[in-house]
């Protein structure tokens, strides 16, 4: 699925009336199949871009067009029709905590499926070795019938990111998804995510902390800050200059060898004289 933004403008979902806007006058574009990582300091509007893109908010100006549709003109089946073609994953997965992992995790079919197929799975899964496989690609496949308030936070955040392997969106759209990982368990969340996002031909866009991981996995970084792009760059093209200056005053947030300042950062000057008590 295409993407493209123009001039688009949006509050946080949670903004009080007359607060400014997380996101001001954003044109971007997003081919079909490409994968994009959005970085940038915390309040920088990274969740409401998502949000944007996921025809979960309107903009308040400007457009977000998916496949050249603008989704705020159609009708409400039409609209309905659209969303069934993206896959939301937020940063922390809404899971009821009684229900089954195989059982959320087929919960990412349930836009495709029968209100008669979506109610029998709550009770009878349907694809148990659908499941099996997908936990599989996050090391997980252990869990599968464990019930979902007696694995970790990280765990169920990999439960939430299982979803989008079943689901049949052709774009899915992750925020945060490493928040609760350690490094080796969002080098392999990452790995299968965009593994099977390739393979699948879906369109991925995902918002990271991780500003190293974002590099290593992702062909194309988005720079946002203060809710307008900053940079619009491939991974190889961005350098440590552009990372310090989208997160000045913001440094503690950076990850990676961009978060050491690089020599010449430093004011020259004659050496410092070092004296030795006795």
């Amino acid at each position: 699925m295409k993407i493209a933004l123009q001039a688009a403008t949006g509050h946080h979902p949670s903004a009080k009336p007359g607060a400014a806007a997380a996101v001001r006058a954003v044109s971007l574009e997003v081919r079909a199949g490409e994968q994009l990582a959005i970085i940038g300091p915390s309040g920088a509007g990274k969740t409401t871009l998502l949000h944007l893109m996921a025809c979960a908010l309107q903009p308040t100006a400007g457009t977000v067009l998916l496949d050249g549709q603008d989704p705020w003109r159609l009708r409400r089946r039409a609209l309905q029709g659209l969303r069934t073609a993206l896959f939301l994953a937020p940063q922390v997965p809404p899971l009821p905590p009684r229900q089954r992992v195989v059982t959320a995790v087929l919960a990412g079919r349930l836009p495709h499926e029968s209100l008669w197929a979506s109610l029998r799975s709550l009770f009878y899964p349907q694809d148990i070795a659908l499941a099996h496989q997908v936990l599989a690609a996050f090391d997980l496949s252990d869990k599968l019938f464990e019930r979902v308030d007696r694995i970790s936070g990280g765990e169920r955040q990999r439960v939430g990111l299982a979803r989008a392997l079943v689901s049949q969106a052709s774009l899915w759209l992750v925020d945060e998804p490493l928040s609760a990982l350690d490094p080796s368990r969002a080098r392999q969340a990452l790995g299968a995510l965009t593994g099977a996002a390739r393979t699948r031909g879906a369109t991925l866009v995902a918002t990271l902390h991780h500003v190293e991981m974002a590099l290593a996995h992702f062909p194309r970084i988005v720079g946002l800050r203060d809710g307008t792009v900053a940079f619009d760059l491939s991974a190889a093209e961005v350098t440590p200059a552009h990372l310090q200056a989208l997160y000045a005053q913001h440094l503690h947030e950076l990850t990676g060898p961009a978060a050491a300042p690089a020599p010449e950062d430093f004011p020259s000057g004659p050496a410092p004289v070092v004296m030795h008590c006795r």
